[in-house]
């Protein structure tokens, strides 16, 4: 079953861009930048070959973004049971993630969510937000009837289940990242 989408909806997908590139413009080459834009263009994560090409920034973040990347099934798995655990009948016949095309396409969001953090990381810039992506953003969601504490649940969520496979160190500078999302997108109405 998909979803059957209003043009409104239609309108505001390709403008609900979560990732800004505007403050790596003082800290990374063009190239660095244009990478990064190529990837969240095919809303894909950075390869490892992507990654080798970011000569700006940090080891350790590189060696995190792999890590995440290549956990991100598993990351957004436990955030979605954490969401399932707080809201039993979301998915169910009545429930705002119903039917199962709706609940699809709020996991990839967790995905998606991770990806664009995985960015931020990747430059060394927590706050990787875009204001008016996120107000797109904001505006489909209320277009689609997403149920935003859910959402938000589940973006804690990533956060939780990122963190915890890291060490303390690692899991303090890592936190502004999920952080920053989870604070643009508390303000959601």
């Amino acid at each position: 079953m998909t979803l059957q989408l209003s043009e409104k909806a239609k309108e505001l997908i390709p403008k609900a861009r979560i990732v800004s590139l505007t403050a790596w413009e003082n800290s990374h080459s063009p190239a660095e930048i244009q990478l990064i834009q190529a990837a969240d263009d095919t809303g894909r994560y950075l390869t490892d070959e992507d990654l080798q090409q970011l000569n700006s920034s940090e080891p350790t973040l590189i060696n995190t973004v792999k890590f995440l990347r290549d956990n991100a099934t598993d990351i957004v798995s436990e955030a979605r049971e954490q969401v399932l655990a707080a809201y039993p009948n979301i998915f169910e016949p009545g429930g705002e993630l119903y039917p199962p095309a709706r609940a699809e396409a709020c996991w990839r969001d967790f995905w998606h969510f991770l990806r664009c953090i995985t960015y931020g990381i990747a430059g060394n810039i927590p706050e990787f937000t875009s204001e008016e992506g996120l107000h797109n953003m904001n505006l489909l969601y209320q277009e689609l009837g997403v149920p935003l504490p859910a959402m938000v649940l589940g973006l804690s969520g990533i956060k939780a289940a990122s963190l915890k496979r890291c060490d303390a160190d690692n899991a303090a500078k890592l936190a502004p990242y999920f952080d920053h999302l989870i604070a643009k997108m508390s303000q959601f109405s």
